[in-house]
């Protein structure tokens, strides 16, 4: 797998747009709780303590196979490869980044601002959470109240926040988010997200969309389209490990 893949596969876990950089991660290394939904959204988020989910990722004509681990407010860990081969792996916490290119014998490790620099996307880890696992995206400041609009069978979730305008798009049956889109004006860049496939998990009474469409639009430019289709998530089926390390003569990205 290309390291052009892996960083898009990053990508579509995150926010686009420029978010003042007070809004990053606060750096704390404690584990704390997703913020609480509102009782005017009827959305359900998928609870768990240890997720593991197997999959593809495609864009253009590339594609690979990724192996997704999340150890809830705590871990992701995302591996990704091609033909059986890995070629690239990511380790996130709540205050840093570290990703292994084998393709290229390269490394990062350091905090949010690496994602921000390589895909002009600032980020918290509570973002890339929700993005994976189809979640409600909460506002990052608590004082900030969302609109809620009730369409028939859907309801529309809207705020604005440092610059960005975040629209989600609750399929009220299900209770889950069907589409995510953040846009921020300044920039033109916008990001949507469209679940689907929807299935019940083992010890969770939350359906999970086992397939998402992700479309990245920065600027003028014509939009990358990702898509992640799973074939397996597990739930708490066992502790999961988070293995990362960097073998010895790969160089340190700065």
């Amino acid at each position: 797998m290309s390291n052009r893949l892996l960083l898009v596969l990053l990508s579509a876990t995150l926010m686009l747009g420029s978010c003042s950089r007070n809004l990053l991660s606060s750096g704390s290394k404690t584990p704390k709780p997703t913020a609480a939904i509102p009782e005017s959204v009827k959305a359900a988020n998928v609870d768990f303590r240890f997720l593991a989910a197997k999959g593809k990722a495609q864009f253009d004509q590339q594609s690979g196979n990724i192996n997704v681990r999340i150890r809830k407010d705590s871990v992701i860990w995302i591996s990704a490869s091609l033909i059986g081969v890995e070629g690239g792996r990511i380790y996130i916490t709540r205050d840093s980044v570290q990703v292994l290119d084998k393709l290229h014998r390269e490394y990062y490790a350091g905090d949010f601002a690496y994602l921000s620099q390589r895909l002009n996307v600032p980020v918290t880890f509570d973002m890339v959470q929700a993005l994976l696992l189809g979640n409600y995206l909460a506002p990052l400041n608590a004082s900030t109240q969302p609109t809620v609009v009730t369409e028939g069978p859907m309801q529309r979730v809207n705020f604005e926040e440092a610059g960005l305008l975040v629209q989600q798009l609750i399929n009220l049956e299900r209770g889950r988010i069907q589409q995510l889109q953040v846009q921020a004006p300044a920039s033109q860049n916008k990001l949507t997200v469209d679940y689907a496939d929807f299935r019940a998990l083992e010890r969770t009474p939350q359906p999970f969309a086992y397939s998402s469409l992700v479309q990245i639009q920065q600027g003028q430019t014509p939009p990358t389209t990702l898509t992640i289709t799973y074939r397996s998530v597990d739930i708490d089926k066992e502790r999961l490990q988070f293995p990362f390390s960097v073998p010895k003569g790969y160089a340190r990205k700065k």
